[in-house]
């Protein structure tokens, strides 16, 4: 959160991309720190899955991303 909150303040857009098991926490740190990125929520675990199972992740999240980053 810190990092995407540093780049969009610097006029770099952004999108933070966590594991759905977060969604709560990064909610609370966005208000903590007064920011409310964009954010693409992936699902939880991450630990567990093989290279093939996160590249079909990442293959599946790739327009959501990119039409957030686009529309900063």
């Amino acid at each position: 959160m810190h990092d995407i909150s540093d780049l969009e303040s610097r006029g770099i857009p952004g999108v933070f991309i966590a594991s759905s098991e977060f969604v709560e926490a990064a909610e609370a740190q966005g208000v903590a720190l007064g920011f409310a990125p964009a954010a693409h929520f992936v699902p939880h675990p991450i630990q567990d899955r093989n290279d093939d199972e996160i590249r079909l992740l990442a293959d599946r999240a790739y327009e959501e991303i990119l039409a957030q980053i686009v529309a900063n």
